[in-house]
């Protein structure tokens, strides 16, 4: 888009650009998304920046109304298997704030510098930048949804010291920790800031842009859930997906619900045959997220489904992993998606046309941990479930029927080291076969293919949601270069008219 393009779209207030370009104004010193329900600015007091990060970099400042930090992901990130784009899903994940720019580069196979000049270049903004916007998100979530001490928050969301928070957020939010804290009481006091304690887990609203299909993303869950480290629970409509997770500080139990928020949901209703209703409500004080839809904005004529969220709640042993535990529900749900392109790309092909128009929106789910993704994909759930049983690391304090983690890949090697899984899960376990956010797809593919025991359909299974490439051509299917680059989009349309299994 050139900004001419982009300005159209912040005159109509176009939510479907939301988290892909950012605006500022410069006689405000403000960002915001393209949805924002302000007043819109005049051309000539407007800038355009690729990331959040690039804008505060700039010295502008978020905007409090649209909240322009907390939008849907880039679908840009997960479609680009280059420097760029796995740098971004790798931040996304954490890795900086773990490990540093040392850390990402090596994992990237640049230097340090490469991997800063690339970044800037496209981006407005390095590595630091882009992983302390993302930290200064996380800690605005948790001063605002949790009665966490607010030096707790500052370690939590990655700060080196409480004076840098304090700094941070004065520059970001133009506001002090406790006044952003207490700007939340107001909408729902103390009791919405209470449920999120550890004992009750910190809530979330998990944006999505354009129309999201969730009864078939909840359906496959259902259909695989392997018992003690995945539930699913409540009628089709109101269902409520919960799983465990390993993470890099600790675990988590975490929850999702299939009723969708805000736009999404009279979306819904509009299909129905619902009255139309011209705005999205604001987000509720009790739901904040590290992607979510937290203001009224106008749907324009030309986006008929703007968005909304899907609530959720997670229980973590250490506030650190809060942005990993959300970026892996985004991939798992595959909320950073951009249904327009796929549904315009895809509408046009005259087989799979009728089937987008009867499902706008289909998603392509992820995975919550891509190395236990490939194991089950090779072994099915009934081999899954027993290997969660004989091997899986018992949880300390069990939630219902969720008493386990899914058995790391080095312990099943151990374990049971002879055929395919034993190969598979030692790849895993050395590094041969890497499936983190930034591995190289292509790479990873190839020593997969390399692999004895793996066929063809779980290669590409693995590569499809595992490895999050949301252009896998489904192994003896005819799919022709038109479908690129929404091949696994297409499988799924597929899949869910009964033309695949």
């Amino acid at each position: 888009m050139d900004e001419d393009t982009r300005y159209e779209a912040v005159r109509s207030r176009d939510a479907r650009f939301d988290g892909e370009f950012f605006f500022a104004v410069e006689t405000t010193g403000i960002y915001c998304r393209p949805s924002c329900p302000a007043v819109t600015p005049k051309r000539r007091n407007v800038r355009f920046f690729a990331t959040a990060a690039a804008a505060q970099g700039s010295g502008f400042r978020a905007c409090r109304r649209c909240r322009p930090d907390a939008v849907p992901g880039s679908a840009e990130w997960n479609v680009r298997a280059d420097v760029v784009g796995r740098a971004m899903r790798l931040i996304g994940d954490g890795v900086v704030d773990r490990e540093g720019v040392a850390g990402l580069a090596a994992r990237l196979g640049y230097s340090a510098r490469q991997v800063q000049r690339q970044l800037t270049a496209e981006l407005g903004a390095g590595p630091v930048a882009l992983a302390r916007a993302q930290r200064a998100h996380t800690a605005r979530v948790l001063l605002q949804t949790t009665e966490l001490p607010v030096t707790a928050i500052a370690f939590a969301a990655g700060f080196a010291s409480v004076r840098q928070f304090n700094g941070t957020m004065r520059e970001v939010y133009a506001s002090t920790p406790s006044e952003l804290r207490a700007a939340a009481a107001p909408r729902g006091g103390r009791g919405a800031r209470r449920a999120g304690t550890p004992s009750a887990g910190i809530p979330l609203r998990l944006a999505y842009r354009g129309p999201y299909q969730a009864g078939l993303v909840f359906d496959l869950l259902a259909r695989e859930a392997v018992p003690g480290v995945e539930e699913l629970a409540g009628p089709p409509g109101r269902r409520t997906y919960r799983r465990t997770l390993r993470l890099p500080h600790g675990t988590a139990i975490v929850a999702v619900q299939e009723r969708l928020g805000g736009a999404g949901r009279r979306a819904a209703a509009t299909r129905r045959g619902a009255p139309a209703m011209a705005s999205a409500v604001a987000a509720d004080s009790g739901a904040a997220s590290l992607a979510s839809v937290t203001v009224a904005a106008p749907a324009p004529a030309s986006a008929t489904h703007p968005g909304g969220w899907l609530d959720a709640r997670l229980h973590l042993t250490d506030p650190r992993d809060l942005t990993t535990a959300v970026q892996r529900l985004r991939r798992l749900f595959d909320l950073d998606a951009d249904p327009y392109a796929v549904d315009e790309r895809l509408g046009a092909d005259p087989r799979l046309g009728p089937l987008v128009a009867a499902r706008p929106g289909l998603r392509s789910p992820g995975a919550a941990d891509a190395d236990e993704l490939a194991v089950r994909a090779l072994v099915g759930p009934v081999q899954a479930e027993r290997l969660v049983r004989r091997y899986g690391k018992a949880l300390d304090a069990p939630c219902g029927s969720l008493t386990h983690l899914f058995p790391e890949a080095a312990v099943l090697a151990e374990a049971e080291p002879d055929g395919p899984l034993g190969t598979l899960t030692a790849a895993l376990a050395d590094g041969a076969v890497r499936l983190d956010p930034g591995a190289d797809r292509d790479e990873a593919y190839d020593a997969l293919f390399g692999l004895p025991g793996l066929d063809a359909r779980t290669v590409a299974v693995i590569r499809s949601r595992a490895l999050g490439d949301p252009d896998v051509a489904p192994p003896g299917v005819d799919a022709p270069d038109s479908w690129r680059p929404w091949r696994s989009y297409a499988a799924q349309h597929l899949r869910a008219a009964g033309e695949l299994e």
